[in-house]
């Protein structure tokens, strides 16, 4: 880890209670009318970082939290929560990360370094995919359907920086999205894995 990545990893307490107090990239927005999607996240490719193309049915009956990511954010410190969430709730949850540098250039590294970076720092053992965009008109096919109400049923909502997710339900549906400072171990979002 560089010293510029252990500085942002230091400042991400502060950063989360800004969110918590101030609502500074802590919204969240939640599929209350429960609405179903139009096309089925099932049909959907990922490619790991290895470039293995994997078909999001492999997740059908458990939830998804999706995560754009970066390794120099400094939100960067929330893939330690995110392994925790997947622990907690192993069996019933899957992380997917998928790496972007479409944020300041926050993600700069290739895919095997980004892989390494998140196995030897935070201990990550959930699917890290292959880098992408996921914001504009070039961004990947999952992040197509999250942000689409024309496929997910109802949000439209882009990633506004780093570590943004989207939880999808075990039926495929859309459930919510939460901005940055919105921990992975939120109590909201494990409610809702809960069921």
């Amino acid at each position: 880890m560089t010293i510029s990545q252990q500085f942002k990893k230091s400042i991400y307490p502060l950063l989360k209670t800004a969110g918590s107090l101030f609502g500074t990239n802590g919204k969240r927005y939640l599929n209350k009318k429960n609405k179903a999607p139009v096309n089925p996240v099932y049909a959907l490719f990922a490619h790991t970082n290895q470039g293995k193309p994997v078909c999001l049915d492999t997740y059908r009956g458990k939830y998804l939290l999706i995560a754009n990511t970066a390794s120099h954010c400094g939100y960067t410190a929330q893939y330690a929560e995110l392994q925790q969430l997947q622990d907690k709730y192993a069996g019933k949850l899957t992380v997917l990360a998928f790496p972007a540098n479409d944020f300041g250039g926050q993600e700069p590294e290739p895919d095997d370094a980004i892989a390494n970076f998140c196995a030897v720092n935070f201990g990550v053992q959930f699917p890290v995919m292959l880098k992408s965009e996921v914001v504009g008109a070039d961004k990947n096919p999952v992040f197509k359907w999250l942000t689409d109400p024309a496929q997910n049923g109802w949000n439209s909502r882009e990633p506004k920086w780093n570590f943004c997710k989207y939880l999808v339900g075990p039926d495929g549906k859309l459930l919510g999205y939460f901005e940055s400072a919105v921990s992975p171990l939120d109590e909201e979002i494990q409610d809702l894995v809960k069921g």
